[in-house]
C-alpha cells in the first residue's frame, strides 16, 4: 500500500519490532487497517468482498463531489450570517476555521523583523503586481502575510533563496507568541495574481510557517467540484503544520544555529535524526504523540521551553466534520485504502478532493496523503510502548541541546 522501497522498509520494520520486544505491531496495524477499510466500504453501501478498486474510486469521487456541494452551501450560509450579505464561501470558511475550539497560538516572526529583512531583499515583482512604486509604501500598507503571498506568486527562485538566507541571522528575540493569522486576499488585483497558481494547484491556500499565517486566494466562480473541500482540508492540514513548526522553534530557541532552523522550517517540515528508525523523523509525529498523552504526562523532555498545551494537534477529520457534519464519513479514514495492481485507492479526503477537482481518471489518481498518513500512523503505533519512547527521546534530545554543532 505504501509502495515503499525495499529492502529498506522491511529492514526498518524489523528494527522497530526488535526494539519494541517483537509485539507484531505492523501485523496488528495491517489487520486493523483492513477491517476499518471494510467498515468504510459498508458505509458506502459496497460489498467489502466484491468491490473492485476502480469501483471504489468512482464511488469516492461521486461522494466527495456531493459532500463538496453540502460544504459550499454551509460556508455560504456562515458567510451570510456572520460576515457579509455576499455569502462568499471563502469568507465563510475563514469564519468556520476561526470558530473551531482548537488552539490558534503560535511562535512566529515579528512583523518588524520581517520588514527589516524585506528592506534588504525587496520583492520588486510583487510590488509591481500590486501597483506599488516604492518599497516603503508597500511595507507600510500591506501586512506581512500579504507581502509574502504576493512574493510567492511573483518572485523567482533566486529571490526566495536570498530571503531564506537572511533568515539565518534571525534570533529567538525576533519571534513572539501570538495568534495564527488567517486572511483572505480577495481584491481585484489578487484575482489576476492568483490565476496561475489556481490553474496549477486547484486550491487557494498559501501557508507561511515562519510568520504563523494562512492566506486564502480568491477562487473563481467556475472552480471545479471538490475545490472547496480541497481548500478547507489543506488549510486545516497547514494549521497543524504551523503548530508543529511553532513548537519546534520554541524548543530550539536556545540553539546557536536558531536562524538556520528558521530557514529550514520556511522551506520544509522540520525533522529529527533517529538511529532507531535509520531515517529522519518528522517533528509533527513527535507533536502528535505528545498531544495524545494525558495532561502533564511524560512532558519533562519538553521543559523548560514547552508546556503540554504547546503540543496541540487537531485531527483533520474531526475539524472537518465539526464544520460540516455530512463530511463525517472521512473521519478516521486518512490512512485507509484499497490495494490495486497499480497502487492504492485512497480514502483520504485530501486525495479524494484533489482527484475530483483535477478531474483525474482512475489510472492517474493521486494517493500521496494516504501514504503519508499511513506511514505516520504506523510510527505512532511504535511510539506508544515506553521502551520505544525512551529510546527516541535519548536519541533526539541531544539535537536540541545548546551545544548544537555550528553550521
Amino acid at each position: 500500500m505504501l509502495e515503499a522501497p525495499e529492502p529498506y522498509f522491511r529492514l526498518g520494520l524489523q528494527k522497530l519490532e526488535a526494539a519494541a520486544g517483537h509485539p507484531n505491531t505492523d501485523i496488528r496495524f495491517s489487520l486493523d487497517m483492513s477491517q476499518a477499510a471494510k467498515d468504510k466500504l459498508r458505509e458506502l453501501g459496497l460489498d467489502p468482498n466484491d468491490t473492485t478498486p476502480e469501483e471504489l474510486y468512482h464511488v469516492l469521487q461521486s461522494k466527495i463531489k456531493a459532500d463538496d456541494k453540502h460544504l459550499t452551501k454551509t460556508l455560504r450560509t456562515l458567510a451570510a450570517t456572520h460576515v457579509s450579505a455576499e455569502a462568499d464561501p471563502i469568507a465563510g470558511m475563514i469564519h468556520a476555521i476561526k470558530d473551531l475550539p482548537d488552539s490558534k497560538r503560535c511562535f512566529a516572526l515579528k512583523a518588524s523583523a520581517l520588514k527589516s529583512i524585506l528592506k534588504k531583499v525587496p520583492p520588486k515583482k510583487a510590488m509591481k503586481q500590486l501597483g506599488y512604486r516604492s518599497l516603503d509604501s508597500f511595507l507600510k500598507h500591506e501586512a506581512p502575510v500579504s507581502i509574502l503571498a504576493a512574493a510567492a506568486l511573483s518572485e523567482d527562485d533566486s529571490w526566495h533563496r536570498r530571503l531564506r538566507d537572511k533568515y539565518k541571522k534571525l534570533q529567538a528575540g525576533d519571534f513572539e507568541s501570538r495568534s495564527i493569522q488567517i486572511v483572505q486576499l480577495d481584491s481585484g488585483r489578487w484575482r489576476e495574481l492568483a490565476q496561475k497558481a489556481l490553474a496549477d494547484n486547484k486550491h487557494n491556500v498559501l501557508c507561511f510557517k515562519e510568520i504563523g499565517a494562512l492566506a486564502f486566494l480568491p477562487l473563481p466562480a467556475s472552480a471545479p467540484a471538490g475545490s472547496m473541500t480541497a481548500s478547507l482540508c489543506l488549510a486545516l492540514h497547514e494549521l497543524n503544520e504551523i503548530r508543529a513548526s511553532s513548537t519546534f522553534l520554541k524548543l530550539c530557541q536556545v540553539r546557536p544555529d536558531f536562524g538556520t532552523v528558521v530557514r529550514t522550517i520556511a522551506d520544509e517540515e522540520p525533522h529529527l535524526q533517529s538511529q532507531l528508525l535509520d531515517q529522519d523523523v518528522p517533528w509533527h509525529i513527535i507533536q502528535r504523540y505528545y498531544a495524545q498523552l494525558a495532561r502533564n504526562e511524560h512532558t519533562a523532555v519538553l521543559e523548560p521551553h514547552l508546556e503540554q498545551e504547546d503540543m496541540a494537534w487537531h485531527p483533520l477529520g474531526k475539524s472537518l466534520s465539526a464544520i460540516e457534519p455530512s463530511l463525517g464519513f472521512w473521519q478516521h479514514a486518512s490512512h485507509l485504502g484499497l490495494l490495486s495492481n497499480d497502487g492504492p485507492v485512497s480514502m483520504n479526503v485530501i486525495d479524494a478532493a484533489l482527484n475530483a477537482c483535477n478531474d483525474l481518471p482512475f489510472n492517474r489518481r493521486v494517493s500521496q496523503y494516504f501514504k503519508q498518513s499511513t506511514w505516520h500512523e504506523l510510527l505512532l503505533h511504535y511510539l506508544q510502548p515506553a521502551a520505544i519512547e525512551q529510546a527516541l527521546i535519548s536519541e533526539l534530545q541531544p539535537q536540541l541541546a545548546e551545544e548544537a554543532v555550528a553550521v
